[in-house]
């Protein structure tokens, strides 16, 4: 499996434009074959830092991923609305295991 984990950064005053297009690669993503977890995260402390997790059954999930219209129409907003600082991390996971 791989856990991925990081931020992307936005204005604070541009969340509200962002959130549809964020509901919707959410929600696209999840529907994925090999996608065990997705999601972002508005920081309680930073309301322009926007924590993203997801997990993925493989490599080649992630890679299907990366390829798929959603992610593209999502990467073609960022300009727009103001998204940049992307630092994703990628980290290969066993099972998990209850903390």
């Amino acid at each position: 499996m791989l856990l991925i984990v990081g931020t992307i950064r936005l204005p604070a005053d541009g969340l509200a434009a962002a959130l549809p297009a964020m509901r919707a690669m959410v929600q696209a993503s999840r529907a994925e074959p090999g996608c065990i977890e997705y999601a972002y995260a508005q920081d309680v402390l930073d309301a322009g830092l926007i924590h993203v997790h997801e997990l993925w059954r493989s490599q080649d999930d992630l890679d299907r991923h990366f390829a798929s219209a959603h992610i593209a129409q999502w990467r073609a907003l960022w300009s727009a609305l103001g998204i940049g600082g992307r630092d994703l991390r990628a980290y290969a996971v066993g099972a998990p295991r209850p903390v």
